[in-house]
């Protein structure tokens, strides 16, 4: 039996708005080990190296579910710029395409 192909599926895992997105804006986010299961397992989001880390790990490891337990709407617009460069393709596509996630730069 042949495995799926990796990003199959990958657009319907991304919620329908920012508005789902509602995890912590602040302080240490401990994730569970299923998404975290080696290296780091908690995460201080004052710490944009750190963030950027944890954020990548929700995005190509996690569920739905785990996108609006873990990720920050307004932390993940701003930080978006850098982060999108940290992830493949076909995540960026899937984020971009059905969220407002990259904002046009200012004249």
């Amino acid at each position: 039996m042949a495995l799926p192909p990796l990003y199959e599926g990958l657009a319907d895992k991304v919620p329908d708005s920012l508005a789902d997105l509602r995890g912590p804006a602040e302080g240490v986010v401990a994730l569970p080990p299923h998404l975290a299961w080696s290296g780091l397992t908690e995460f201080d989001l004052s710490q944009l190296k750190i963030r950027m880390e944890l954020y990548r790990t929700v995005i190509t490891t996690g569920r739905r579910v785990d996108y609006e337990t873990y990720l920050n709407a307004g932390l993940l617009v701003a930080d978006w710029p850098l982060l999108r460069r940290g992830l493949g393709p076909a995540y960026r596509h899937a984020w971009e395409r059905k969220l407002p996630l990259r904002r046009e730069r200012a004249a």
